[in-house]
């Protein structure tokens, strides 16, 4: 039932974009250097420009009067058919696989470096409660921070390439989640510190059997949600060096180009991998916190766990070798 209501959801979101590209679309005519677009060039600050720019009209005017054959054109909303048209050029021309993959390695090590930080001093802060005294309210107004107007800051330290984009990602998650993992803290159940006290658990036993799977346990979902935020980020690092190529990279040049169904054709790339990502976290978070899904232990569900730790951990190690 819940696929056929998401199949259902899709094919709604697909008429109501084909409804809004016929809204928008509009009738050229069919003649040649016809173009309702005037030339970046033509200001409005001389009389010259003005001449030009009433001359250009005029004869656009006169061409569409007489013209006897009109085209609908698309300027602002694609239909489908041509998103869907434009991947074939995307694919073998612009190398969207390459792009693609690109922008996801710079998101996981922008993960990597971010969660890396954040747990341990968000622990930290979060069990210490002098650090929490002393911390707590600026970490909180972190979240403030304009973090695309930061970015020139980010080239200031870290220059133009990746260092920059995994630093300026890294960062974008960081504010968001290391409050998040403090407050995570004081939300464990007070039933269970005193159950493990009562039992005689030393402190780092009451950190590593009671604090730390609790807070993980929420921490997980509270990544997968940010994971969506960071491709916002990504996205407008990409922008600065295009050179060095990325999905960021692309949208820009085809926005330069004026090449609208390439621009959508990205996006539902991006969408797709924010899709996959989720569906991914999703599957981590039964594997790895059964507890949350499952009354009782799976069979093997220990065997998985160790084999998921073991990815992320030469996955981590991949990432370390890189930046090294």
């Amino acid at each position: 039932q819940s696929l056929l209501l998401g199949i259902g959801g899709i094919l709604f979101i697909v008429v109501l974009w084909w409804i809004l590209a016929e809204g928008f679309a509009r009738k050229v005519p069919v003649v040649d250097n016809y173009t309702t677009e005037l030339p970046s060039l033509l200001g409005a600050d001389s009389l010259r420009a003005q001449q030009i720019r009433d001359s250009l009209i005029l004869s656009d005017s006169i061409a569409y009067a007489n013209a006897t054959e009109f085209k609908k054109v698309y300027p602002t909303v694609p239909l489908p058919s041509q998103v869907v048209q434009s991947y074939p050029d995307l694919v073998n021309e612009d190398e969207l696989f390459y792009n693609t993959c690109r922008s996801v390695w710079l998101n996981l090590q922008g993960y990597f470096w971010a969660v890396l930080i954040c747990i341990p001093l968000g622990f930290i802060i979060g069990l210490i409660p002098l650090f929490k005294g002393l911390f707590s309210k600026p970490v909180d107004a972190l979240r403030y921070l304009p973090l695309t107007a930061l970015i020139g800051i980010f080239i200031i330290w870290f220059g133009i390439y990746d260092e920059m984009k995994i630093a300026f990602l890294a960062f974008g998650i960081i504010v968001y989640l290391l409050p998040v993992v403090a407050q995570r803290i004081g939300e464990v159940k007070d039933v269970y510190l005193k159950t493990v006290f009562t039992l005689g658990a030393t402190d780092w036993q009451t950190v590593k059997n009671v604090y730390f799977p609790s807070v993980m346990a929420k921490v997980i979902d509270d990544i997968r949600v940010l994971t969506a935020i960071s491709w916002t980020y990504i996205i407008v690092a990409e922008y600065i060096n295009k050179d060095g190529g990325g999905l960021g990279a692309l949208i820009y040049i085809k926005r330069r180009l004026g090449q609208v169904p390439d621009m959508f054709a990205i996006l539902l790339v991006i969408i797709l991998i924010g899709f996959i990502q989720d569906r991914l976290f999703i599957y981590l978070d039964k594997r790895l916190f059964p507890h949350k899904y499952y009354k009782t232990t799976l069979n093997g569900i220990l065997e998985v766990k160790y084999g998921i730790w073991a990815i992320l951990g030469m996955m981590a190690l991949v990432i370390l070798i890189n930046w090294l």
